[in-house]
């Protein structure tokens, strides 16, 4: 039986944290190896935001399962024949953009899942398979169980519609884009909000309920990210490069700077 290996799954189902960083700016493997000693468990391949190509999602997700962390890609809203480009280039999972409704969960599935639960094609030479060749019966399931799709929900009516999303088979993670939703209810940037808080809430049990996982990004305030981590969040980005690049640069340059007599 072929069996592929996907740490992020294994944590979640243990009910520990899963720590993912952005790729948005740096556009070599070699980031997947510095993320990986740097102690995150997941990439977070922006295709959204930023100017990543497909061919770049491939090579950073070839040098990511050999580095041994998981390329998890993010697409444009509806991009499904690229979200399942990037999965036959080697991501291991796909954050499926502004998902409001059950439906729009069930078109993601349609689209990233291999039969019976989707239509998704078979390729072949799977770089999560070491590029070998081998028989379809079982590398399509292999390659299945260890891909994660995760509906991000962004909006109000996507949390409202938390528990009819979360009860899509195929849907492994609610996770919640906290900026976007904080634009979206009238509260921009406030991402500390007693509404983003109950949101956060809200979509978590839902999650657990139905037995899947979830997860937020877009929050980097030590104290908020502890208070949603409590309230049942398990799957965190954590930052982006180019953000934790600025950050670490203009703490040394002020620090040098102040050494000045």
């Amino acid at each position: 039986m072929t069996v592929i290996a996907n740490p992020v799954r294994d944590a979640l189902a243990a009910g520990k944290l899963s720590l993912g960083v952005g790729v948005r700016g740096l556009r070599t493997g070699e980031i997947a190896r510095m993320m990986k000693s740097a102690g995150f468990d997941w990439l977070f391949i922006d295709l959204e935001h930023g100017p990543s190509s497909v061919e770049t999602a491939f090579t950073i997700s070839v040098a990511a399962l050999d580095a041994g962390i998981v390329p998890i890609v993010r697409v444009p809203e509806g991009e499904m024949v690229l979200a399942a480009r990037c999965l036959d280039g080697g991501a291991l999972g796909v954050f499926v953009s502004h998902v409001e409704t059950a439906e729009d969960a069930q078109a993601a599935v349609r689209a990233l899942r291999f039969p019976p639960l989707g239509h998704r094609s078979a390729g072949g030479s799977y770089p999560q398979l070491g590029f070998r060749g081998g028989s379809a019966k079982e590398a399509l399931p292999a390659i299945d169980a260890a891909t994660m799709i995760m509906a991000t929900l962004e909006t109000a009516k996507a949390v409202e519609n938390a528990d009819a999303i979360a009860a899509v088979p195929g849907v492994d993670v609610l996770t919640m884009g906290l900026n976007d939703l904080s634009v979206d209810m009238g509260i921009p940037g406030q991402l500390g909000h007693d509404k983003i808080a109950a949101a956060v809430d809200r979509v978590a049990k839902a999650a657990w309920a139905a037995g899947k996982f979830a997860g937020f990004g877009g929050v980097y305030q030590p104290d908020l990210i502890k208070k949603y981590v409590g309230l049942g969040m398990r799957m965190v980005l954590c930052g982006n490069d180019v953000g934790l690049l600025m950050t670490a640069a203009a703490e040394r340059a002020n620090f040098v700077r102040s050494c000045a007599p």
